[in-house]
């Protein structure tokens, strides 16, 4: 079953309530001590942080979240009663707003000049909504009409976006037809690239993006290829650079942190309902250095052997958000209605 069907199929969920994670050795369960991953990147799971009363404030699938410059942590969920989540760091509800977004799924912040603003995607009312902090609507952006690339709306279910220094921004349509679409700051079509087809400029599965700014003076877009367990460097006018695999690893969106780039990986092995994610981090350098829920990062010469999970701390990792004490906080799609897991830097 593909996994947008059980986007549909979440809805019915009933909640469940957290539960201690175990290590899997050997096919054997055995309680776990709480920490999890790899050399300079290990953590200490945080079991209680950001739980809710699920009557007043329920979440559907936790898609992803990003920190303002404020701490504040922002949560987006699909669920229409409370599509924003706000939480200071200690968890604790600050506030909530949105319930015209029944396809929240990517959640972006941007600064403009001393001001931050969010990108929503919507896949299921096929648009961009650039919002306030406080959820007032500034820009609505419906399917690329103009691009000559599709028929109808429906053809069109954007997924993530990134801005560029100049305010231009990208937009991944990961659950349609697998373009990049460019605009401006103004939203005006400036290029379209990607889309699906044979070759390393091609996509299955952009489901997420990002600007890689590590390098100042050249800043890049990393391009999730989640089925091809891959993210792709691209140049801000579309130019197709470089594949890095990550094996094993159905990859969400790239979030980057000072050197280091971190992904939520949805799965390690199929089907789409597996119960099978981690979490991967890469170095400077674009190895993988640390997976948090998963197995030693081992390189033969260049080659990434294939990764998996071997503790079951997560279900469907969706995304990472790094706050600026280097925690990290797990969304989770189709994993129970839960609220996302801190993993504290150790």
């Amino acid at each position: 079953m593909k996994r947008r069907d059980f986007i549909k199929q979440s809805g019915t969920l009933a909640a469940t309530s957290m539960v201690l994670p175990n290590i899997i050795i050997r096919g054997k369960m055995k309680p776990m001590h709480g920490k999890i991953g790899h050399g300079s990147h290990r953590y200490k799971i945080v079991h209680d942080w950001g739980l809710l009363d699920s009557a007043k404030v329920p979440v559907l699938d936790c898609h992803e979240m990003v920190q303002d410059a404020k701490g504040r942590l922002i949560l987006l969920t699909n669920e229409t009663k409370n599509n924003i989540i706000i939480y200071d760091k200690s968890g604790k509800l600050l506030k909530t707003w949105g319930s015209e977004y029944p396809g929240a799924h990517g959640l972006t912040l941007s600064k403009e000049n001393d001001e931050e603003f969010l990108f929503i995607t919507d896949y299921e009312r096929h648009e961009v909504i650039k919002t306030t902090l406080d959820g007032r609507v500034l820009m609505t952006l419906p399917y690329p009409k103009e691009s000559g690339k599709y028929e109808s709306a429906d053809q069109y279910k954007p997924t993530e976006i990134a801005v560029a220094p100049n305010g231009d921004f990208y937009v991944a349509d990961g659950y349609g037809a697998q373009y990049i679409i460019h605009y401006n700051a103004k939203g005006e079509l400036q290029n379209v690239f990607g889309g699906t087809g044979k070759g390393e400029q091609y996509f299955q599965n952009a489901h997420g993006i990002c600007l890689d700014d590590r390098d100042k003076n050249n800043p890049v877009l990393l391009i999730t290829a989640r089925v091809q367990n891959a993210v792709k460097r691209f140049s801000l006018d579309g130019k197709y650079l470089e594949t890095i695999p990550l094996p094993g690893a159905y990859i969400c969106r790239p979030v980057v942190d000072d050197e280091n780039v971190y992904f939520a990986v949805l799965i390690s092995r199929t089907p789409w309902d597996s119960q099978t994610g981690f979490v991967t981090i890469l170095d400077k350098n674009n190895k993988v250095i640390s997976n948090p829920g998963g197995s030693d990062p081992n390189y033969n010469g260049d080659e990434l052997e294939k990764m998996y999970q071997t503790v079951k701390v997560f279900k469907h990792p969706h995304d990472v958000c790094v706050d600026d004490d280097k925690n990290i906080y797990i969304p989770q799609w189709n994993s129970g209605k839960t609220y996302p897991i801190k993993l504290e830097r150790i």
